[in-house]
């Protein structure tokens, strides 16, 4: 199929023109949280919550620790068409401190929309942009989106995950099981693209610290934990 390059795909491929060479550190993650209408206040507290608590493990410290120069991440809320909002941006991991300072930030994180809609696709473009404000380019570009259902809004997610796969970044899904129809699929599908991706798999969101911390752990390893059952 020809992809049509709307505005917003084009805005995309002008992004990645502006990539600064140098690189810092080894990998530059975005966190992009789906906190549309489908996510109640029960459910985002579990989603805020879980997402620190990963920072905080042993396991996840050591890892930034053993990493050369450490690794840059951002945290960004997304819903519908035009429903995006950076809530924390670019921090630089280095060191114990370093990540429980962005740990306690996000348990400290407003929720930034309540009652959208689910557009996927402008998430992932919202996400991409974000890397050209990165102060500290890494070597590899992550984006890590989660969700709890398919789009029902905005331009196609599945051409929009391949176009900015294509400029070299990877995308990871996150999928909160339970609604129906069964948005594992969509996940696999439309949003998972480039080297070594994956979808992580939440059975509903009481299963959502385990998730994500397995999910982070591995984006920070990508050859970690390679052949978990959990991972699609």
């Amino acid at each position: 199929m020809k992809m049509r390059f709307t505005p917003l795909k084009s805005f995309i491929c002008s992004l990645f023109l502006g990539f600064h060479p140098a690189l810092a550190c080894e990998i530059e993650l975005v966190i992009a949280m789906d906190v549309s209408r489908s996510v109640d206040q029960y459910e985002f507290d579990l989603m805020r919550s879980g997402t620190a608590n990963a920072f905080r493990h042993p396991e996840i410290i050591d890892m930034i620790n053993w990493m050369d120069g450490g690794i840059a991440v951002s945290l960004t809320q997304w819903s519908g068409l035009d429903k995006q909002r950076v809530m924390l941006p670019w921090r630089h991991l280095q060191d114990k401190s370093s990540i429980a300072r962005f740990a306690t930030e996000i348990d400290q994180m407003k929720r930034a929309f309540r009652f959208e809609f689910t557009a996927p696709a402008q998430g992932l473009s919202h996400a991409f942009s974000m890397f050209a404000q990165n102060p500290t380019p890494c070597e590899r570009k992550v984006i890590d989106l989660s969700g709890d259902g398919r789009a029902n809004q905005g331009e196609s997610t599945g051409q929009m995950a391949s176009l900015i796969a294509g400029l070299g970044v990877t995308i990871n899904g996150l999928v909160i099981r339970g609604d129906h129809p069964d948005p594992l699929e969509f996940y696999v599908n439309d949003i998972q693209r480039g080297p070594l991706s994956f979808v992580e798999i939440a059975d509903g969101y009481d299963d959502f610290p385990r998730a994500i911390f397995q999910k982070i752990q591995r984006e920070i390893a990508p050859l970690y934990s390679e052949n978990s059952p959990r991972m699609r």
